[in-house]
């Protein structure tokens, strides 16, 4: 380790700020474009250095105390030390960076932006327990940082995780309780256990339901869908309707594929505008949502249960739109593959890595798409994750 006086060039995906020392690149969380900083620097690893910041000398006029006491402590938040506008222009210029060098795109693309409340956006954590300690996990660790709220949360959120911190003190909490789940729609909460040494008894249920009334146990009703354990759903409360707009639009036609669809969020709307709607999900209860909630709005759709692999080596169907919102591994050599092959008249897709995105795209361009459009949705304040939708047509 050596202490370094170093110069942040830009911020990169990931949380940190890229310098370039007399020994190569350095990576250093906490900063920002523009400032001088010192660091303590490690050894190098797979040709990167990583620096712990020490202290900033030159400060980027961005630059703003963070709200949140844990920030640094807790791996959560990368962005609080700078102002909203900061990260989103921040988070503009990865995403044309990543597109430019991985895409193969001619000139850099235009980029749409839609951003909502920095704050009290999430409708679910993850809350970690040992030794009658409840908090967050450390940047880059398995160690427990403890927490009593969470400025990132929602309000129902942090009402719990309140509770929560002290019902953790009490006898009554089982210490062999590792993981639990939170997801809120404002009113009632979904109570997970998520990871536990042996099973819970229904006493502690019992108990939770007094301290946290309303407590859901099992299926959450979030503006009319069903959300069972288990099932995905946007974190952000305050941009999920943006988030379907942006995907649906005015989207019509006759056959629409919905491929990663969880419980129904971008199928159900589909559904209204195109004859024929195909949701493609491997989850079994994410796929019991989904019947159920098309079910409720008199909606018919046609589910599979199946991986988008398994899906489109057997669909041969020509249709009109695909929409497909993959895990932050992207959707892969295969499917993109398979899915050139079908040649569908329009393509949207919902990323959640630009890196992957970058890399999905670049064979549909090259087999004969367009970008109409290109959406960076900042569903994630005060992170360094990017949600972007890309709208493809064919030539």
């Amino acid at each position: 380790m050596s202490q370094q006086q170093l110069t942040i060039e830009k911020l990169v995906y990931g949380g940190d700020g890229l310098s370039r020392g007399p020994e190569g690149v350095v990576l250093i969380p906490y900063t920002l474009a523009g400032e001088t900083v010192v660091a303590e620097v490690g050894a190098p690893h797979k040709g990167v250095r990583r620096g712990d910041l020490l202290h900033v000398e030159t400060a980027s006029a961005a630059r703003v105390e963070p709200p949140c006491p844990f920030f640094r402590a807790c791996g959560g938040c990368h962005y609080q030390h700078a102002t909203y506008n900061a990260q989103i222009a921040a988070k503009k210029a990865i995403l044309e960076e990543t597109l430019l060098r991985f895409a193969r795109f001619g000139t850099a693309p235009s980029i749409e932006v839609v951003s909502g409340q920095p704050w009290q956006y999430r409708n679910r954590v993850q809350l970690h327990f040992e030794d009658g300690r409840m908090g967050y996990r450390e940047a880059r660790s398995r160690r427990l940082v403890e927490i009593d709220h969470c400025p990132i949360s929602s309000p129902r959120l942090n009402q719990t995780i309140g509770r929560l911190a002290g019902m953790v003190k009490d006898s009554r909490w089982p210490r062999f309780l590792k993981t639990v789940e939170l997801f809120t729609n404002e009113d009632a909460v979904q109570f997970n256990v998520v990871e536990t040494e042996r099973p819970v008894a229904k006493r502690f249920f019992e108990w939770c339901a007094e301290q946290l009334q309303p407590l859901a146990l099992g299926r959450l009703n979030y503006a009319g869908f069903q959300v069972s354990k288990g099932s995905f759903f946007q974190v952000n409360r305050f941009l999920i309707d943006r988030l379907v707009e942006e995907v649906v639009g005015s989207e019509s036609g006759a056959i629409a594929l919905d491929l990663y669809a969880g419980v129904g969020l971008f199928t159900l709307p589909l559904a209204g505008r195109f004859q024929r709607v195909i949701a493609v999900e491997s989850g079994a209860g994410a796929v019991r949502d989904l019947e159920a909630n098309a079910g409720r709005i008199e909606q018919t759709i046609e589910a599979s249960q199946s991986t988008v692999d398994q899906f489109l080596e057997k669909f041969s169907e020509s249709c009109d739109l695909v929409v497909a919102d993959p895990p932050r591994s992207g959707l892969g050599k295969l499917a993109v593959k398979r899915l050139i092959g079908l040649a569908p008249q329009r393509i949207t897709i919902v990323a959640c890595d630009p890196a992957t995105l970058a890399r999905d795209l670049a064979p549909i361009l090259a087999a004969g798409y367009r970008l109409k459009s290109l959406v960076m949705i900042d569903l994630f304040p005060q992170t360094y994750h990017i949600e972007t939708v890309a709208k493809l047509r064919k030539i």
